[in-house]
């Protein structure tokens, strides 16, 4: 995959849905190319730290519009990531191929008492991100005009931003009641 079709999708998906957001939490061990694509974005500021659930830990409760998590989802971190969020807030995390229903579904499930929204969005090569959002939805409330103003980009734009969404019937199908849009 090029390797610029995930940090992209990774930040301006969520940076394009939230209506105002203004502080982006990054859980990464390595962070560069997603704190290069927020800089396209004005009146935004990213805080950084690594990828593990002490540091999550020591965030602050409702700190954050976004948070961008390469951290494994499993029980105590999404109580977290959904802790530090605003009541608006979005969640971006990487998780497993939608392939492995077990394990997704169960994060899921998890992820619904906390949000209002679950959506898996497809990259290039099948791999796929996870959106969990307290209030917005990541088609309906796309910011076109957002999307259209950035600049220097190799991948996203304002018509990938809902294709990427789109799921065949079979993934519909075995993710019934469990992906919530």
């Amino acid at each position: 995959m090029k390797d610029f079709i995930y940090p992209e999708m990774m930040v301006h998906v969520p940076l394009c849905t939230h209506k105002e957001p203004k502080n982006i939490l990054i859980l990464s061990n390595d962070a560069m190319k997603l704190q290069l694509e927020i800089s396209r974005h004005e009146n935004m500021s990213a805080t950084t730290a690594q990828a593990s659930l002490d540091a999550l830990r020591s965030a602050n409760d409702s700190s954050f519009e976004v948070v961008l998590s390469e951290l494994p989802c499993d029980a105590a971190s999404i109580a977290h990531l959904s802790r530090v969020l605003t009541d608006d807030g979005l969640l971006v995390t990487v998780h497993p191929a939608l392939e492995n229903t077990d394990e997704n579904k169960i994060i899921m499930q998890v992820m619904s008492n906390y949000f209002k929204i679950i959506m898996p969005y497809r990259l290039e090569n099948g791999q796929t991100l996870l959106l969990a959002s307290k209030a917005y939805h990541p088609t309906a409330d796309v910011i076109l005009q957002r999307a259209d103003m950035l600049d220097g980009l190799s991948y996203y734009n304002c018509d990938i931003h809902p294709a990427a969404f789109a799921m065949g019937n079979y993934i519909r199908k075995e993710y019934l009641g469990v992906i919530k849009n």
